[in-house]
């Protein structure tokens, strides 16, 4: 999520009792909150009740909000509280659905090879994270996928930075074992293992993970 200049004083006028504030709060950061409970929970119909549940619960919590942290941490906090709830609730209920759902339905149409292998990684790394415990899980996608750093997750999740580094390192060796056992990803986690043991200085994508690394 990115943090727009205006936004301190968009929050200036909610807070002062401006509607038109909230809807362009709404407007601006909506795409934001999507992407990351997607990537959390994944698609599905709930996904959009989710969103809805997370601007209202901003709605009703914005007017404490001080500027303490960035919006975007703010609001980041926001969203994993809503989604962790919802799924904390999801797992008490007796399951009702009749079945998995086939993969090989849900798109018919011929598509290319490539394409074909690339659902199935999508759909079976989707499976991989649902296996990992919810703590490390989240502070995963916030890293791995959101790209924040760490400081920003501890803030986000309420843990001491230590915890968080130390939660992110045995979710990263947990998936990584986990690829090397699902046979769509086994040649995925050979190709970054091997991209991981490059050269200092040598690949971009090697140099930035580093630098990612050190944030």
């Amino acid at each position: 999520m990115t943090e727009s200049e205006d936004i301190g004083e968009l929050v200036r006028r909610f807070q002062g009792g401006d509607r038109a504030a909230f809807t362009e709060i709404f407007r601006r950061h909506r795409a934001d909150v999507a992407r990351l409970v997607f990537k959390m929970v994944g698609p599905g119909a709930d996904g959009e009740d989710l969103i809805q549940e997370v601007f209202i619960q901003v709605h009703r919590s914005l007017g404490e909000f001080r500027g303490q942290s960035k919006f975007s941490t703010w609001l980041h906090r926001v969203t994993v509280n809503v989604v962790l709830m919802a799924r904390r609730a999801a797992r008490s209920r007796p399951a009702l659905s009749a079945g998995p759902i086939d993969e090989g339905q849900l798109d018919e149409r011929p598509m290319p090879d490539e394409d074909v292998v690339r659902q199935q990684r999508i759909a079976a790394f989707r499976r991989l994270l649902d296996r990992l415990p919810e703590k490390k899980r989240t502070v995963y996608i916030l890293h791995e996928l959101e790209g924040l750093p760490p400081a920003e997750i501890a803030t986000i999740v309420g843990a001491p930075l230590l915890t968080v580094r130390t939660r992110l390192f045995y979710a990263r060796r947990e998936v990584e074992q986990m690829m090397r056992e699902e046979p769509v990803l086994a040649q995925l986690a050979e190709e970054l293992a091997d991209e991981a043991k490059a050269p200092r200085g040598g690949e971009p994508q090697a140099r930035a993970r580093e630098e990612k690394e050190a944030t």
